[in-house]
């Protein structure tokens, strides 16, 4: 990933729509047009949250005819999870440290 890759991918992952994109493409490329049905959102806005993703490099088009079909790109949100270990491993040491608590205080 280069400098700026990062900082695309947690903007792009910012937004909900784009989130629910991502979460859509999961099973399988989609059509563009079937993506902007699934929104209460204009075709014009949700062309443009695709374009957000596939500048983050979590999504790419292929054109087929008239239609573009999107697909999911893991490879940056793998970069993500690789970001996130770290916390990750912070959180289960403060969860396991307040099990840890709860057990025991007397009942």
């Amino acid at each position: 990933m280069d400098v700026r890759q990062p900082d695309q991918v947690f903007s792009a992952l910012a937004n909900p729509v784009r989130r629910r994109l991502l979460e859509l493409l999961v099973d399988g490329p989609r059509t563009a047009g079937d993506l902007a049905r699934q929104f209460e959102l204009s075709r014009p806005a949700v062309a443009e949250h695709l374009r957000v993703l596939r500048l983050a490099g979590l999504v790419a088009e292929q054109p087929s005819g008239r239609e573009r079909h999107y697909h999911l790109t893991a490879e940056p949100l793998a970069d993500v999870g690789a970001w996130l270990h770290p916390f990750e491993r912070y959180w289960r040491d403060r969860l396991r440290s307040l099990a840890d608590m709860l057990e025991e205080e007397p009942r």
